[in-house]
């Protein structure tokens, strides 16, 4: 790990109690580094956050369009979504359409992330299902493309598989990027995930903010597609309640979180995109550390600045309501 920087204090009383350390860096349309906290080079895997990248073939060859697939159902495909019955049912929706079937689907069973789902599920007496995996969208969209381009349906998270040789460069090109540069792993779901340092991190969502940056122009197409469904429909991305919707409910802002506490957003006003990474992996202090990074540079829609203190308000208080801590900010961005 590189050198980490301190991100928030949370005291209890007159005691530090927990230290959230961590890397933050904000490039500019340029591509310079504008802001940064520890070291904007840190490498990282992008997890969940790469999905809005992953679905590129798919509106690429323009499936939303043939298969006439609502905005939901858009969104969905860029979706670590929580298993909630509005995800679910999309879900659903969109393997009819597309005509695939969920035992297709690499990603395990599982129960879903939101808890009152899970326990309505329990409580109903079903089982694990593909589809509550918070992965399913994007396997399916995956999946949608094999079958537009005739590739193998089987094998298809295996790196070698042309699906995956195919998204390995559009990630790369991006991120600015040359493949052979991207370190590989196996995600959650058993899907190649990428590994890269935070600042090209930045690099891909300012492009995903700024598609006129892309050269190729079916990929600026699509990627003005799956952002406008991302922002129009934000609760499909992740769920009630989350980062994601309180950022993509403003439309100046493309964002997408992975697990282990990598965040990366961009600011389609501002042409500025940030990358940090929680060194602990946590990620209960993202909607914090945002609010701070957009209050320090001057964000000018408190509304967004206030929907994430609301996910995470200054005060901590305990199950009776009382006041007996405080989260403190621990950076300045330079």
């Amino acid at each position: 790990m590189t050198k980490a920087a301190l991100l928030v204090e949370e005291w209890r009383g007159q005691l530090v109690e927990c230290e959230f350390w961590g890397h933050v860096v904000g490039i500019d349309l340029q591509g310079n580094i504008r802001y940064q906290v520890g070291d904007p080079h840190h490498v990282t895997y992008l997890r969940s956050a790469a999905k809005p990248f992953q679905a590129i073939p798919f509106f690429r060859r323009q499936l939303h369009l043939k298969y006439d697939l609502t905005l939901e159902e858009q969104a969905i495909l860029t979706a670590s979504h929580r298993g909630q019955s509005f995800h679910v049912n999309t879900l659903e929706k969109l393997l009819v359409k597309l005509g695939l079937h969920e035992g297709l689907l690499v990603c395990g069973a599982s129960f879903p992330l939101h808890t009152a789902s899970h326990y309505r599920v329990l409580h109903d007496g079903h089982l694990e299902r593909k589809l509550y995996h918070n992965c399913s969208g994007k396997h399916i969209g995956m999946l949608a493309v094999c079958q537009a381009e005739e590739y193998a349906l089987h094998g298809y998270e295996k790196d070698d598989h042309p699906l995956q040789q195919k998204l390995r460069a559009i990630i790369g090109d991006m991120a600015g990027l040359q493949g052979d540069r991207i370190q590989l792993g196996i995600d959650g779901c058993g899907l190649p995930v990428y590994a890269m340092p935070l600042y090209h991190a930045a690099q891909a969502f300012l492009k995903l903010a700024h598609p006129e940056l892309i050269e190729d122009t079916a990929t600026s197409a699509a990627v003005r597609d799956l952002t406008a469904a991302m922002n129009g429909c934000p609760d499909w991305v992740s769920g009630t309640g989350l980062i994601c919707p309180a950022l993509l409910n403003d439309a100046n802002i493309v964002a997408k979180g992975g697990a282990k506490g990598i965040y990366c957003f961009a600011l389609k006003r501002e042409r500025l995109a940030f990358a940090l990474k929680v060194a602990d992996g946590s990620e209960e202090k993202w909607a914090y550390v945002v609010a701070n990074i957009l209050t320090q540079i001057g964000y000018q829609d408190e509304t967004t600045i206030a929907r994430l203190r609301q996910l995470c308000p200054d005060e901590i208080r305990n199950s009776l309501g009382a006041v007996v801590g405080q989260y403190r900010i621990g950076f300045q961005l330079e």
